[in-house]
């Protein structure tokens, strides 16, 4: 059995009010990042207090979450262009490291990138 080899990324998770999704979904895309997953009507409680998700007729006072994995080449981009919207707008940037199996999925990365089977 051929063991499967993975891959380093970043995963990056995102987390804004809904009136703000068009801005983060603009950054991803000119940072060059090749797909994202939006969760919408997230509930939670922060620095902010609790919010509820499912608003029945306003998604955009609501909190949604994007979520994209990349190489790490991007991240600093993304970072260099959200920086200034989280300045003066309310929500939240996580990275974290994750390792893919299907890196082609991911644009243009290094087939010898990261490493580990």
């Amino acid at each position: 059995m051929k063991s499967v080899k993975l891959h380093e990324m970043k995963k990056v998770e995102i987390v804004v009010r809904g009136e703000d999704l068009d801005f983060v979904i603009d950054l991803l895309e000119r940072a060059g990042v090749s797909g994202y997953t939006i969760i919408h009507n997230l509930s939670g409680k922060g620095s902010h207090g609790f919010h509820e998700g499912h608003l029945l007729f306003n998604e955009e006072d609501t909190l949604v979450m994007v979520i994209s994995v990349m190489p790490e080449s991007l991240v600093e981009a993304l970072l260099e262009g959200i920086t200034p919207f989280l300045n003066k707008h309310s929500g939240v940037v996580f990275v974290s490291s994750v390792m893919v199996s299907r890196v082609e999925k991911f644009g243009d990365v290094p087939t010898s990138a990261g490493g580990g089977s």
